[in-house]
C-alpha cells in the first residue's frame, strides 16, 4: 500500500504568498500605464531577479567571494515587491497614480536588465591555495631561490680570477627534495585530471606549470606519481 501523500503546509503558504505577490505586482504595473502583457511581465521580473540574486547570494558565500553586489540586488528586488504589496493595500489611490511611481514603474525593466546582467557575469571562484604541512618544505628555501643565490655569489668573484679547469670527478648527484605529503596528494589530482581529458600521462613541465612549483621540485613529484 502506498504512504498517503500530505500536502506541505510550507510549500502551499509559499504559493498562496507567491501568488498574492504575483497579483500585487500586476495591479501596480496596469495602474501605472503599463496594460496588456506588460502589466504581468513585471511580477515576473521582479520575481526572477530575487531569485537570481538570493542563489548568487548562496553561491558567493559557498565559494568565499563578496557577496556585496548580491545583497544589493536582493534588497532591490526585495523592496520593489514589497512596495507594490504595500502599495495596493489601500493606502495608495490606483486611479491615480503619482508621477513618480510611473516613472520607477517604466524604469524598473532596465533596472532589472543590468541587476541580472553583473549577477550572472561575475568574477570566478578563486585560486584555491595548494595545502601544505607545517615543518616542511613552504618553510624551508626552495630550490629555486638557492640557485639564484648561488649565482649572486658567483657575479660577486673578481672577474681577473683564472677559470676553472673541468674536474675529472663525476658531478654528485642533487640531494633529493623533500616534497610534503599533502603537496604529493594533490599532485596526483591533477594528474588524474589531466590524464582523464588528454588521454596521457602528465609530464614535469606541465605539473610545474600547475602547481608553481620550482623544476626540482616539480621532478620530485612527477617520480612520486609513476
Amino acid at each position: 500500500m502506498r504512504p498517503i501523500r500530505r500536502p506541505d503546509a510550507v510549500l502551499v503558504q509559499a504559493v498562496i504568498a507567491g501568488a498574492l505577490s504575483f497579483a500585487h505586482l500586476h495591479d501596480l504595473a496596469a495602474a501605472a500605464g503599463q496594460s496588456g502583457w506588460k502589466a504581468w511581465a513585471y511580477p515576473i521580473s521582479v520575481d526572477l531577479l530575487l531569485v537570481a540574486a538570493w542563489h548568487r547570494l548562496r553561491t558567493s558565500r559557498a565559494a568565499g567571494e563578496p557577496v556585496r553586489s548580491a545583497w544589493t540586488w536582493f534588497m532591490v528586488a526585495l523592496a520593489a515587491s514589497l512596495g507594490a504589496n504595500v502599495a495596493t493595500a489601500g493606502l495608495l489611490d490606483l486611479g491615480h497614480v503619482p508621477g513618480w511611481l510611473r516613472i520607477l514603474v517604466a524604469g524598473w525593466p532596465a533596472l532589472a536588465f543590468l541587476g541580472g546582467t553583473l549577477l550572472v557575469h561575475s568574477p570566478g571562484h578563486p585560486a584555491v591555495a595548494v595545502p601544505t604541512e607545517p615543518g616542511t618544505a613552504a618553510e624551508q628555501p626552495s630550490a629555486l631561490e638557492a640557485v639564484i643565490e648561488r649565482d649572486d655569489v658567483n657575479e660577486s668573484e673578481p672577474e681577473s680570477a683564472a677559470p676553472a679547469l673541468p674536474s675529472l670527478e663525476p658531478e654528485p648527484e642533487p640531494a633529493p627534495v623533500a616534497v610534503p605529503p599533502a603537496l604529493v596528494a594533490h599532485a596526483r589530482k591533477v594528474a588524474d585530471d589531466y590524464r582523464a581529458r588528454t588521454g596521457y600521462p602528465i609530464d614535469a613541465d606541465t605539473l610545474r606549470a600547475r602547481l608553481g612549483v620550482p623544476p626540482l621540485m616539480a621532478a620530485a613529484i612527477a617520480a612520486q606519481l609513476v
